[in-house]
């Protein structure tokens, strides 16, 4: 039996911390130095200052909730490719070995040129997809995607800048990135579903860096350094962003990825909005890089971006299983 108790917010664990000024170039130092602390801590942070609008949030949000809606059959004409894309239903991701199915469905879409076309024909994108008979979800979901993918653009920026490193460091090789977005749907979860499902099981992050917009109904929550959990609530006028399995992996653990879950027995439906921000597939994930120096003894070995997150899902997703069968 897995305890699904929590406590409250740790807010010393959890920042928030005002990027404004890294934004607009005013003090990016300093805002530099608060996103590398915390990102040492927990890799956890409330953000302040971006510039994702609200009416882009509402809009996505609102089409999602009439998305997940609809009827299986009319989800059915965009379900998930082989380049995961579309829509993935209950029981499509299992984070762990030993976990049960997540009780969420998802629609996943990524980066695209006007031609919808890219260089490479790497596994983990290809040609988005957008339901026909509802035609306002491409226009806002792709508002989201760029806002976000310029606000994770910033953040890194702040990181480089705090690990004394060309400000361009970690996005330098982001020309066609393999950043995906996604739109995470967690109904209420009843409790005749036993002690070991979650919406999400307990899990990190695969990529680089996740940018995740709550709604109001809350039900994420993080794994404290001592094991126990406590609720990562939203707070007005804030996003969380944490730090990946790829960035933790490239700073060599100076950066955090740690465990967190999500569990919606609110008696409401919850929507999520997430982008998960990662580079180039032949990024060389390479922590020499970082410290200049061949000497340091590297927690893994380096390893391209593509590969990485390749192995990852072919472990988390059902449908790339019966694409290896």
């Amino acid at each position: 039996m897995i305890d699904k108790s929590a406590r409250k917010l740790r807010s010393e664990k959890v920042p928030v911390i005002d990027i404004s000024q890294l934004q607009n170039k005013t003090n990016c130092l300093d805002v530099a130095k608060a996103l590398h602390q915390a990102s040492r801590n927990l890799g956890f942070i409330y953000i302040k200052g971006h510039k994702i609008r609200f009416h882009t949030i509402s809009s996505l949000r609102n089409q999602g909730l009439e998305f997940f809606n609809r009827t299986i059959n009319e989800k059915l004409e965009i379900k998930m490719t082989t380049n995961h894309r579309g829509w993935l239903g209950y029981g499509g991701a299992k984070m762990r070995e030993n976990a049960k199915p997540d009780f969420k469905e998802s629609f996943v879409w990524g980066y695209e040129t006007e031609k919808n076309s890219i260089d490479d024909q790497h596994p983990l994108r290809g040609k988005n997809l957008w339901p026909k008979f509802q035609p306002k979800l491409q226009k806002y979901a792709m508002e989201f995607f760029w806002s976000a993918d310029d606000l994770a653009r910033d953040l890194l920026k702040g990181f480089a800048l705090a690990l004394n490193l060309q400000e361009d460091f970690f996005i330098k090789t982001s020309t066609n990135p393999l950043s995906r977005a996604s739109l995470v749907y967690y109904p209420n979860q009843p409790s005749n579903l036993g002690d070991n499902q979650f919406g999400v099981s307990s899990h990190t992050d695969f990529g680089v860096l996740t940018i995740l917009c709550q709604d109001s109904v809350g039900g994420l929550q993080i794994q404290d350094l001592d094991g126990e959990w406590f609720h990562a609530p939203p707070i007005d006028d804030t996003i969380i962003v944490n730090v990946g399995d790829l960035l933790s992996r490239w700073t060599n653990g100076e950066y955090r990825s740690t465990p967190h879950r999500v569990l919606n027995n609110s008696g409401k439906e919850r929507l999520s909005l997430v982008l998960a921000f990662d580079p180039d597939p032949n990024t060389i994930v390479d922590p020499r890089q970082i410290f200049k120096t061949d000497e340091i003894e590297l927690d893994a070995e380096p390893i391209s971006c593509g590969e990485y997150l390749n192995w990852r899902f072919n472990k988390a997703f059902s449908y790339r299983k019966k694409i290896d069968s």
